[in-house]
């Protein structure tokens, strides 16, 4: 996948989110890691209002699931505020179907890629090869 030069790359699972920004050319990708704010945590009835990803949520996957609605509002707020003009994320696939439900269209918009990867404990190298093979 070639992704532009400043493109946001998101990897997100139910308790991690690591921002990314593309430094590189659109043939020549180059991940640097940015500073990534804490997703607030006060959504936590968001698992039960939108129905939990599972038929019969325990408290870590309600967490897990609060925390990806907490994602998805702050990526929503950046996409709404212009933040970025591209975005791609990598998700748990748990995770990645939770996101789903709380995109904003502005966001929609600006998505260009979700792969349903679990790579948040994974290096820089291993994320830019899995772009690079999507």
């Amino acid at each position: 996948m070639q992704l532009a030069h400043g493109t946001i790359v998101a990897v997100i699972d139910g308790e991690h989110l690591n921002l990314y920004r593309n430094t590189g050319t659109d043939s020549a990708l180059s991940l640097t890691a940015l500073e990534t704010p804490v997703p607030s945590g006060d959504n936590k009835s968001a698992g039960s209002r939108h129905h939990s990803s599972s038929a019969n949520p325990n408290e870590s996957r309600l967490e897990e699931d609060s925390f990806a609605a907490a994602a998805a509002a702050m990526l929503n707020k950046q996409a709404l505020e212009n933040d970025f003009d591209a975005l791609v994320v990598i998700a748990a696939p748990k995770t990645l179907g939770e996101l789903r439900k709380h995109w904003h269209k502005a966001l929609e918009a600006k998505l260009l890629a979700e792969l349903a990867k679990d790579l948040t404990s994974h290096s820089i190298a291993d994320i830019e090869a899995a772009l690079t093979k999507h």
